[in-house]
């Protein structure tokens, strides 16, 4: 129980709130800052398409130069809780690319288990090498698309579970099925089913916001805990922007926030005054006093804003 202004039971079974957030994708070379959160009530769906669509506008916004057509040069990635109409047909709308997750049901398992042997082709792992066991085959021209909008491609996944691993309702005949949608018209099926995948670096972000402060929303009043989201949004981009402008390079650009406190931010030092200038003087025998060098030298030859 909870006395918090719109807490209620999640679909995880606890008890709080259900956030909405997205985060810009830095690559596997570092971490990438929260572009919008939306605060939501914990028994708030998965799937709410004004939750999504509201969310992308926000995104929007936060990108430069883009103005009212974004184009295809923005890439939105979800789950299959976007996988709805209403949230594809917006991105059709907004000429944006897309990949999102597209549910199964029995209908489209059955077309998938009819598809010819020639219809596969191996999945790549995320080095681009052939996965072992695994398979990637288009839907496209089996599947009813007429309500989608055109241009519409669905692609599956099937993929022999780890051993021990529980199957799902929606797997077929041994195979782990997985299934999504993208208006990329080229490139391999393997490729676009990597770059799909790697929508999986969210849980690293989500992650990442846990550790500054997104576990537990500690007010009471709903208003309070949108600015307590607002205020870990900018933790999250303070760390993406520290190690993208002064730990590039480093093994710190991918460090998450348990070690960065304890290797860097925990490190004693002391701000000092000397002819006009600011001086951060710490112990220089400390193990990752370079690092701690480097980074500084690179955050001042970094332009100011404005």
């Amino acid at each position: 129980h909870s006395e918090k202004e719109q807490a209620k039971p999640t679909y995880k079974r606890g008890f709080g709130f259900h956030p909405l957030m997205a985060f810009i994708d830095h690559g596997p070379d570092g971490t990438g800052e929260a572009a919008a959160a939306i605060l939501r009530p914990g028994n708030a769906g998965s799937n709410t398409a004004a939750d999504h669509i509201t969310l992308t506008q926000k995104i929007l916004q936060q990108v430069p130069g883009i103005g009212s057509r974004p184009g295809k040069s923005i890439l939105i990635r979800t789950d299959s809780a976007g996988g709805t109409h209403d949230f594809i047909d917006f991105l059709a709308r907004r000429r944006l690319s897309y990949s999102v997750g597209f549910p199964l049901n029995e209908t489209i398992g059955d077309l998938i288990d009819r598809l010819p042997k020639k219809a596969w082709t191996p999945a790549y792992d995320p080095d681009g090498e052939p996965r072992k066991n695994a398979d990637v085959a288009e839907l496209t021209g089996v599947l009813d698309l007429s309500g989608w909008p055109a241009g519409m491609r669905v692609i599956v996944r099937r993929e022999k579970p780890h051993p021990g691993a529980q199957l799902r309702i929606t797997d077929r005949n041994g195979w782990r099925l997985i299934a999504f949608a993208t208006n990329t018209t080229g490139g391999q099926l393997a490729d676009l089913e990597v770059r799909h995948r790697r929508r999986a670096r969210c849980e690293d972000r989500i992650r990442i916001a846990k550790d500054t402060g997104l576990t537990n929303f500690p007010l009471k009043g709903f208003a309070q805990n949108q600015i307590w989201l607002a205020v870990v949004e900018v933790a999250c981009d303070l760390l993406a922007w520290t190690q993208m402008l002064a730990l590039a390079g480093t093994a710190a650009r991918l460090w998450e926030p348990k070690k960065l406190r304890m290797r860097l931010f925990a490190t004693a030092a002391r701000l000092t005054r000397h002819a006009r200038r600011l001086r951060l003087r710490y112990d220089r025998h400390h193990p990752w006093s370079g690092l701690l060098a480097a980074g500084l030298e690179r955050l001042a030859a970094y332009p100011a804003p404005g």
